[in-house]
């Protein structure tokens, strides 16, 4: 998936010469936590969060801080055409709450965490109606995950996704999403096949 297909297209902006008033005013009436900063054609300048006007506000009044004083005019930003695991990757490392989608640095949109949230919920079908079994390797080792998938399509199971993760205290676990059915018939068979069932969700 690619963040043009996840990101918020042509979002509110505010030009670099308002005040923070003003852009207080913007964010809370749109109930937003990042309002990027653009001159004219949509070009980029930077982005202020709520948190740092609200620290700023006073100090604007008394010492005349402005909005450009307050705004990450180096900000980490992405390309609409790169794969969200990007977008995921710098939003952890930089412990940021989102960033703005840039093109020949011309803002087209942006996306945030909550975004890379709701593309994760969609991508492991959390919403959907389904079942689920989470199955350790155990001495299956390398292969296990195809073997496994194996046993599952043969007791019935259809596989909606699967995740996979390697944990230093319990070793490598797939988690099997599946259609909604009865899984004890498929845990017996994991299990007949030397796979530990840690657990499972009708």
């Amino acid at each position: 998936m690619k963040i043009k297909d996840l990101m918020i297209p042509d979002p509110i902006t505010i030009t670099q010469d308002a005040t923070i008033q003003d852009a207080i005013a913007v964010m809370k009436t749109n109930s937003i936590r990042h309002l990027p900063v653009v001159a004219q054609g949509k070009r980029f300048v930077g982005l202020v969060t709520l948190a740092d006007l609200k620290q700023g506000l006073i100090p604007s009044m008394v010492a005349g801080v402005t909005l450009m004083d307050l705004m990450i005019k180096d900000t980490i930003s992405v390309s609409p055409d790169s794969d969200i695991e990007i977008a995921a990757r710098l939003i952890y490392e930089h412990k940021i709450s989102g960033m703005p989608v840039l093109k020949n640095n011309t803002l087209i949109g942006i996306i945030t965490e909550t975004d890379m949230l709701r593309a994760f919920i969609d991508m492991m079908g959390i919403l959907t109606a389904s079942s689920r079994i989470d199955v350790r390797a155990g001495e299956n080792g390398r292969g296990g995950f195809q073997k496994a998938l194996e046993v599952i399509n043969a007791s019935g199971g259809d596989v909606i996704n699967v995740g996979i993760a390697t944990l230093q205290s319990t070793g490598r676990i797939y988690y099997f999403r599946l259609k909604e059915c009865k899984t004890a018939s498929i845990c017996s068979a994991l299990k007949e096949n030397g796979f530990e069932v840690v657990s499972s969700t009708d």
